[in-house]
């Protein structure tokens, strides 16, 4: 590596440590998560630029494109530094309108495992999390099934650790009585904050929490208070929304996605931003993301 990003590590379990600010491929795909991108040389550069800049965390899936981003991956990093870790996940798959549709009966889960297996080009895979419910919320539906048809894929020595996504707290309790879980990445960043309590369970049980959407996802955070502390700190408001949820729980990891090099060094410097007590206690009270839009 050429350089060691700021934010630290967590290690979340033994053989697993990834960076705290990481990268999230998902931007890579054409528009839409659908499709080549428009420029694949900047894609592959994208990449490469994240690991010599130390991040050792990469989050993506094989419906991403679909196959066009852990393909594109591949292409880039393989063979693949020794401490890179690359998060997948399962439970979904596109039409051929670039929708997004349920897979979570078995076959579809076992069939995922091994498509990110080959388009990867990996023999095991570091993390595969399984998303449960839509993006805007978690759903409620028992995943024993689910999860246990990755836990059999575990013990096949096809999966190293097991997360999952778009989840509920009562959930979560449910795949841990199956297999122990490393991550949890649900929808949360500055603007909606109905996790928080997740959040901090996951810190007690020292699960890495990855935000989705850290920075909105389609409809970026729009709030005067986040662009005011971010001119009061010579920081853009994206930067500033990565380094609130930094500092929010040490159990947070972060993967922001872009397809352009130099939103990623933007996003990267971002672990480097300290915001300070009053400038937190500003951040915290803009509250969720109505009181957010309110606050535009």
């Amino acid at each position: 590596m050429a350089d060691t990003v700021s934010g630290g590590t967590l290690t979340p379990a033994e053989g697993l440590t990834l960076t705290r600010m990481g990268y999230g491929a998902m931007q890579l795909a054409g528009p839409h998560v659908f499709g080549p991108p428009k420029d694949p040389d900047e894609a592959v550069a994208v990449l490469r630029e994240a690991v010599d800049r130390g991040i050792t965390h990469i989050d993506t899936s094989d419906f991403y494109g679909p196959t066009v981003v852990n393909e594109l991956i591949r292409k880039a990093l393989s063979p693949y530094p020794a401490d890179l870790r690359i998060v997948t996940k399962v439970g979904a798959r596109r039409g051929s309108d670039a929708s997004w549709l349920p897979a979570l009966d078995p076959e579809s889960l076992r069939s995922a495992v091994h498509d990110n297996l080959r388009n990867l080009g990996v023999d095991v895979l570091d993390v595969v999390n399984l998303r449960v419910g839509a993006d805007e919320m978690a759903g409620e539906q028992p995943l024993s099934e689910q999860f246990g048809v990755l836990a059999e894929l575990q013990k096949e020595g096809l999966i190293r650790h097991l997360g999952v996504s778009a989840v509920s707290a009562a959930q979560l309790t449910e795949a841990q009585a199956i297999a122990p879980v490393v991550t949890v990445q649900n929808l949360y960043n500055l603007a909606n904050r109905e996790d928080d309590a997740l959040v901090e369970r996951c810190a007690a049980e020292n699960i890495a929490f990855a935000p989705f959407f850290p920075l909105g996802g389609f409809t970026p955070l729009q709030s005067r208070t986040l662009t005011e502390v971010a001119a009061r700190l010579g920081a853009s408001p994206q930067q500033v929304a990565l380094a609130w949820l930094l500092q929010r729980s040490p159990s947070i990891v972060l993967i922001p996605g872009t397809s352009s090099r130099t939103h990623l060094c933007e996003n990267i410097a971002a672990a480097d931003l300290t915001l300070p007590a009053d400038a937190i206690a500003e951040l915290d009270a803009i509250g969720d993301a109505k009181g957010a839009s309110q606050d535009a």
